[in-house]
């Protein structure tokens, strides 16, 4: 074995000899000449990008909402770099430490972001793109919601729907019913908000929520309980959850509203057995409920803690027992009555 240093070799002449690495490998220069402006939940966003297909993709998740609501303007980069056709990416894995958070699906494509500065960069492959339900759902319309969640709203598991004007939040675990029984009672004539997660508004005074109120999205099991389901295809959908997602002008839906304050909190406890009752729980089980449902770490879940406790504290919280949509309807309606 040889030294490659020799006695004629001075360290200036080593690093003249060994080739500089290209500064453009880290891509932290990219270019995004291309701009667009969406209003997802009715907060601007402005998405940089180099490719205007991510501003197609933008359009299909965003575009369906034009309502501002005056908030200061986030900004999402997503550089796109050329390559080789490749299969699509895994579901991204996702890290969090503090207000650091990470997507990466592969080397070559994942995202950063910064939820303290609401800074964020994604780096993906064209081929990734390409793949434009797989981008929407994991990344793009990831880092949107991540953002918001960290300076303007607090995400909910719950649904939402409304009557006369008051909006009551369905709350239970994953395969409660939420989107069963949201749909349920929009088809009954009850204003629809959302269907599995609704987003608290961090600085209004009263609880207010807003939702995807213009589409809903079922379990695949939902054809059999509604047979206008049937011909709509399951689509692909974050966490690997299949679902039926269908927009509310396809469905028979008479009201909906993507805002409503919220009145009162309901878990449901759906099983066979049930006759259908509502029954009062303690003062404070929402708020610890949905302290621990939280999806953010760090400071970020400390200050979505300390809104919770301020915006639920005197609204009250229920469970209702039932086994078929109908019966838990019924009990939704007595609570109108005497919220």
């Amino acid at each position: 074995m040889t030294s490659e240093l020799t006695e004629q070799t001075v360290p200036g002449e080593i690093a003249r000899q060994s080739p500089a690495r290209p500064q453009n490998a880290l891509l932290y220069d990219m270019e995004l000449p291309l701009r667009g402006v969406f209003y997802p939940l009715g907060f601007a966003v402005e998405i940089l990008t180099n490719d205007p297909e991510v501003l197609r993709a933008a359009d299909e998740s965003f575009g369906h909402v034009h309502e501002n609501r005056g908030a200061t303007t986030l900004q999402i980069r997503i550089g796109i770099s050329e390559g080789a056709n490749r299969a699509c990416p895994p579901e991204p894995t996702r890290r969090e430490y503090n207000h650091l958070y990470s997507l990466v699906a592969d080397v070559e494509n994942q995202a950063l972001l910064d939820l303290k500065t609401c800074t964020s960069f994604a780096w993906l492959k064209k081929s990734t793109l390409k793949n434009r339900l797989y981008f929407r759902y994991n990344f793009l319309e990831k880092m949107v919601y991540l953002l918001l969640g960290a300076s303007v709203v607090t995400d909910l598991h719950a649904a939402c729907v409304g009557k006369e004007g008051k909006g009551i939040l369905l709350c239970g675990d994953s395969g409660a019913g939420k989107s069963t029984l949201a749909y349920a009672c929009a088809r009954a004539g009850w204003t629809y908000t959302s269907d599995d997660t609704s987003y608290l508004i961090n600085q209004s005074e009263a609880p207010r929520v807003i939702g995807h109120a213009h589409r809903v999205r079922f379990r695949p099991a939902a054809r059999e309980l509604f047979p206008e389901l049937a011909a709509h295809a399951v689509t692909p959908r974050m966490e690997g959850k299949p679902s039926i997602e269908v927009p509310v002008s396809e469905l028979p839906v008479l009201r909906s509203a993507s805002e409503a304050k919220v009145y009162a909190i309901v878990y449901l406890n759906r099983y066979p057995s049930a006759t259908g009752s509502l029954m009062s729980l303690p003062k404070g089980t929402a708020i610890q409920r949905m302290c621990n449902e939280l999806f953010s770490a760090g400071d970020i879940r400390a200050q979505h803690e300390a809104i919770l406790q301020q915006a639920f504290a005197d609204v009250p919280t229920y469970e209702i027992e039932y086994s078929d949509s109908e019966q838990a309807i019924h009990q939704l309606d007595l609570l109108i009555t005497r919220t």
